[in-house]
């Protein structure tokens, strides 16, 4: 069994790891200076795909506090009210920004190119424009080169690609940074574009075509990271891979004979819920029992740091009455 599907991992009672929170500040700033400068160029110049450029920004700034948020609320502890603590609600605000991308930065940004190509546009100077994307080009590099230190970092310590980690990761806030940042990147080449089009020909249909583009690229990641914090909040177990390895480790400790039945699921970055029906050996006391229950989640807990709650419920097998080996979920 490898690593490649397993989720980030923290210590036990670890807090939100500082290089989330710093990731997302990083993000926030670059964004908010970028949307100023980018709203005051498409302005002077007329641009429309500038335009779209700033309400990317805007929305991504939008977007990045919300992530702030999630990380501080879902990092709170349990309590009377929350026995199983707040991770599920970074995903709520995560999702909630997912949305604020999609309204503030894609349909904005449709709907200006849309209007620019029907009603057409006389292209202003095109100098400012290109000042503010070469900068924001560079503000951008450095908040998705941030990002994605944190994201190799984890996946080199998972000993799995970069891609699959960001694929699978239950860590939205790095992987809405790195996806948003990729995507700002690639705005700005498409701004630049239009910019370039309208000023050889002195048509502004490459300007609202760029724009178009632009949006298009915004709803296409609000729509990736909605459907990963969806996923979440819906209840995502662990992969296969991991869930083979979680009966694995309960079968090794003594008067364990079956796991008839897992259940899992992915309550935050670091916090696991594991749920298991367990055939302990018909000759073993209650005492020992007890035992066998505690010594399996303090074996998992070790092999699996982010492996926060584990419940085992004494269940006979009642042979041919169960499918053989354990159901996993």
């Amino acid at each position: 069994m490898t690593e490649t599907d397993i989720p980030p991992a923290g210590r036990d009672g670890d807090a939100e790891p500082p290089e989330s929170t710093f990731t997302v500040l990083v993000a926030a700033c670059a964004n908010l200076g970028i949307a100023v400068a980018k709203a005051v160029a498409g302005v002077i110049s007329g641009s429309s795909a500038m335009l779209a450029e700033a309400a990317h920004s805007v929305a991504d700034t939008v977007t990045e506090l919300m992530l702030l948020v999630a990380l501080k609320r879902g990092d709170r502890p349990a309590d009377e009210d929350h026995p199983l603590g707040h991770g599920p609600e970074r995903y709520i605000w995560a999702l909630l920004a997912s949305v604020a991308t999609f309204v503030g930065g894609g349909v904005f940004a449709v709907y200006d190119g849309v209007h620019t190509l029907t009603h057409g546009e006389e292209p202003g100077d095109p100098l400012i424009s290109y000042l503010v994307l070469g900068i924001a080009f560079l503000l951008e590099s450095w908040s998705l080169r941030t990002g994605v230190r944190q994201a190799r970092a984890e996946a080199a310590r998972l000993s799995t690609p970069v891609g699959h980690y960001l694929r699978l990761t239950p860590d939205t806030a790095v992987k809405a940074v790195v996806l948003e940042d990729t995507a700002a990147l690639a705005g700005l080449l498409l701004a630049a574009a239009g910019l370039l089009g309208g000023q050889l020909t002195g048509s502004g249909v490459y300007d609202g075509v760029a724009s178009v583009l632009i949006g298009l690229l915004l709803v296409y990641v609000a729509w990736v990271l909605g459907r990963s914090n969806a996923q979440l909040l819906i209840g995502r177990p662990l992969p296969r891979r991991m869930r083979e390895a979680v009966v694995e480790e309960i079968l090794t400790v003594p008067h364990i004979v079956a796991v008839l039945e897992l259940t899992t699921l992915i309550q935050g970055p670091r916090e696991i819920l594991i749920a298991a029906k367990v055939d302990f050996r018909d000759a073993s006391s209650a005492r020992q029992i007890e035992w066998a229950c505690e010594e399996a989640e303090e074996q998992l807990r070790e092999r699996f740091p982010s492996i926060r709650r584990v419940y085992l419920d004494p269940t006979p097998d009642l042979g041919s009455e169960r499918e053989p080996g354990p159901r996993t979920e």
